[in-house]
Parts: structure tokens; C-alpha cells; sequence
């Protein structure tokens, strides 16, 4: 599975967590620059991750509104392991991404 990473200028061990729920592969978009507005989600994401407190505000509209037209499941995530993994588990459960 291939996620797109949106926000938080580096990733620390987000990668180690990712695996840990089958996300291999990750394209980053640090989300800062307003020239991001205009950029499309790849086809091969099969998932948006969001680190909402790395990111400029509208881009976080923009990007929620992109998945939810290309139906690909949107996480909004703290910039921290833990955090990131309580809300896969969720997403988990949810098993609308399936």
C-alpha cells in the first residue's frame, strides 16, 4: 500500500509505524508552501495521511476535498507515532478503506 504523506517537514520514525500497518511505500508533501494548493494526489495513493499541526491551514481543506472526490480513505494525524497509530487502529476497524 502506498500512503500520501501531507505535512511535518521531517518524518522522524512515522516510516517505522507505517510499516507496521502494511504502508511500505510513502510520497511526502511537507504542505508548507502555497504552491501546494495546486498539486494532485497520485494515482498510486491508496490512502492520505494528514499531519494536521505541520501544515498550512487551507491546504487541509484542499487536500480533504481531493481524496474525497478520488474516494481514497483521509487520516488526519498528529505529528507523533502514537498518535498516528491510534487513528490507523481506528481507521483499521472502520474497514471502509476495504
Amino acid at each position: 500500500m502506498t500512503a500520501l504523506l501531507v505535512g511535518g517537514d521531517r518524518l522522524g520514525n512515522i516510516p517505522n509505524t507505517l510499516e507496521k500497518y502494511g504502508i511500505k511505500e510513502y510520497i511526502h508533501w511537507t504542505g508548507r508552501k502555497k504552491g501546494m494548493r495546486n498539486c494532485h494526489i497520485p494515482s498510486e495513493a491508496s490512502m492520505v495521511i494528514v499531519f494536521y499541526d505541520f501544515i498550512e491551514h487551507n491546504i487541509t481543506h484542499i487536500v480533504k476535498k481531493k481524496a474525497k472526490q478520488s474516494n481514497i480513505p483521509c487520516v488526519f494525524s498528529k505529528r507523533a507515532c502514537t498518535d498516528l497509530a491510534k487513528k490507523l487502529d481506528h481507521c483499521k476497524e472502520c474497514k471502509g478503506c476495504v
